[in-house]
């Protein structure tokens, strides 16, 4: 046996179950060609023998074996991926291109044997007397990683509760390439089919070529080296920084400014889009992100591409994302940013969690119910230390379960668990005066705020897990009126806050919101990049287990 097959047979071996049931078909067809020749009935019967029947309603998280045994059994045992003769068809080029152009969705095409197939390849496409043994084996490998690599981008390598315990964003993909795949006419279905076409994803995938290509360029490895050991900042050391800057940011073009430096502005863009603090200084932190080695931002492009994975193929083509690590929310149509805002996210020990959910109204003057986390965490030892006090110094009214007011006075640390608590809508309402309800089981919503200051922090992971908008009435408008095409405007909301009753305005369309967790995301003109702080500290354990995969 020759060494470099020995693999792929114990591959083939591990996967297929033996049956002894013999294929009898009186018009077997080849999904391609239309009848069966006779050259593809030792093929047939071989595949028989070896594939045990699958029930065809399988799921996609089921063992890729038996999706290439099902492949198999819906296309009548036939090859998929050769004419007569065992004479690779053109599908089968197109696949092999396609496995190796994978490698720039982030995964390791080493899995896809891809040098074995191409000289496996050209033995069949040029020998006058293949072998049946040397047809199936090619034949089945490319379905077998056709299938894995289709089931990977479709819904991704890893699944995301072993990464992420927070993720509960859905991804409501049809996995249908098994029988796309055996049901074909003229051609395969290609693998750019089952790839996301979220705008992010594209933008990612073009950047991870882009830094790839700079793994080996030895000049600029050279740069990083010097630029790690620089230690005064004189001409010849700044001219390296502005090296890397320019080739790893080449937009970013300084203008003339009286109060800040060319120097500053590149330094301060480099910042910006690099997840530091941007003081325009070259400090610490600075000098080792600017040495870090491309492949090191090959991972983390890497990894937000899988998190792309795990959502929707397509968010469509009105939709409204909110990016945990930038804080920041984007409603988008048809690719252009209708509204962008800063926003407050969940402090560390609150975290926001990743989710999909559809925004169904908009409240004016929400009143606000304590949410059971809270009650336990602030009301509670604010009851204990103050009592009635504390109740009346944050607008909070109780009730009994009957929805009867219960006074204050009446309510210490042995019961105060009997009761609901809300604040009434009001100036010092906890959620402002404009609330944005997407129901889902984790009560998280978007929502105005009294304290207005924390918009202009870097830091706003300040929440209890809700999303706090910096626009909220600007929003709420423009969704009301825009996208709702109602009469609805500026003074009209202003004088139903000023009744302080609460108002529901329900939508006719629903619109779809991603709260997700990306730390590699657009800035505001699509067309770049940004590496975020990875603020939950979620990146390293789904770098590993993409490692590992």
């Amino acid at each position: 046996m020759h060494p470099k097959l020995r693999g792929h047979q114990l591959l083939l071996i591990s996967t297929l179950l033996v049956s002894i049931t013999f294929f009898n078909s009186c018009d077997p067809r080849h999904p391609f060609l239309g009848k069966a020749k006779p050259w593809s009935d030792s093929f047939s019967i071989k595949a028989t023998s070896l594939f045990k029947p699958v029930d065809t309603n399988i799921k996609v998280f089921a063992p890729i074996a038996e999706h290439v045994r099902l492949a198999y059994q819906l296309g009548e045992y036939q090859p998929i991926w050769l004419v007569e003769k065992y004479i690779p068809n053109s599908a089968s080029a197109k696949l092999i291109d396609d496995l190796e152009d994978l490698q720039w969705d982030g995964f390791d095409t080493g899995k896809y044997n891809i040098t074995f197939l191409k000289n496996l390849k050209t033995k069949l496409d040029t020998s006058h007397n293949n072998s049946l043994a040397d047809a199936f084996r090619f034949d089945t490998l490319l379905t077998h990683y056709y299938l894995s690599a289709a089931k990977d981008l479709l819904i991704g390598r890893i699944s995301p509760k072993k990464a992420d315990s927070l993720w509960y964003h859905s991804n409501d993909s049809t996995w249908d390439a098994t029988k796309l795949l055996a049901t074909s006419k003229n051609d395969y279905p290609q693998l750019d089919d089952f790839r996301s076409k979220v705008p992010t994803y594209t933008l990612l995938r073009d950047e991870y070529k882009r830094f790839y290509a700079l793994t080996s360029d030895s000049a600029f490895n050279e740069t990083l080296t010097s630029v790690s050991k620089v230690k005064h900042y004189d001409s010849q050391s700044l001219e390296l920084i502005n090296t890397v800057i320019k080739t790893e940011m080449p937009w970013v073009t300084p203008v003339t400014n009286d109060s800040i430096s060319n120097q500053a502005q590149l330094i301060i863009a480099y910042q910006s889009y690099n997840g530091l603090r941007p003081t325009g200084k070259l400090d610490s932190a600075t000098i080792v992100s600017l040495s870090l080695p491309p492949d090191s931002i090959l991972g983390k492009i890497a990894l937000n591409m899988e998190r792309i994975r795990w959502m929707q193929k397509d968010f469509g083509s009105l939709y409204l994302v909110v990016d945990i690590p930038l804080m920041e929310l984007y409603l988008r149509k048809d690719g252009a940013n209708l509204m962008h805002m800063r926003v407050v996210v969940g402090k560390n020990e609150r975290q926001t969690p990743s989710i999909f959910a559809k925004m169904a109204n908009i409240v004016i003057n929400p009143p606000w119910g304590v949410p059971p986390t809270i009650m336990k965490k602030e009301v509670l030892p604010g009851i204990e230390k103050s009592g009635k006090k504390y109740l009346a110094k944050k607008g909070f009214k109780a009730y009994d379960y009957k929805g009867k007011i219960v006074s204050p006075g009446s309510i210490n640390k042995h019961n105060y668990n009997n009761y609901i608590y809300q604040q009434p809508p009001g100036d010092d309402n906890a959620l402002g005066y404009v609330k944005f309800n997407l129901p889902n089981k984790w009560d998280i919503y978007l929502h105005d705020t009294p304290h207005r200051g924390d918009f202009g922090r870097r830091d706003r992971a300040l929440s209890s897990g809700c999303i706090r908008l910096n626009k909220p009435q600007e929003m709420a408008v423009f969704i009301l009126s825009q996208l709702e095409k109602t009469n609805f405007t500026q003074g009209k909301l202003d004088t139903m806050i000023k009744t302080h009753h609460t108002r529901y305005e329900v939508l006719k369309n629903k619109i779809p919101v991603h709260i997700t967790y990306l730390t590699a995301f657009e800035d505001s003109t699509g067309k770049h990049l940004q590496y975020l702080r990875d603020v939950y500290h979620r990146d390293e354990k789904l770098l590993s287990l993409l490692n590992t995969k």
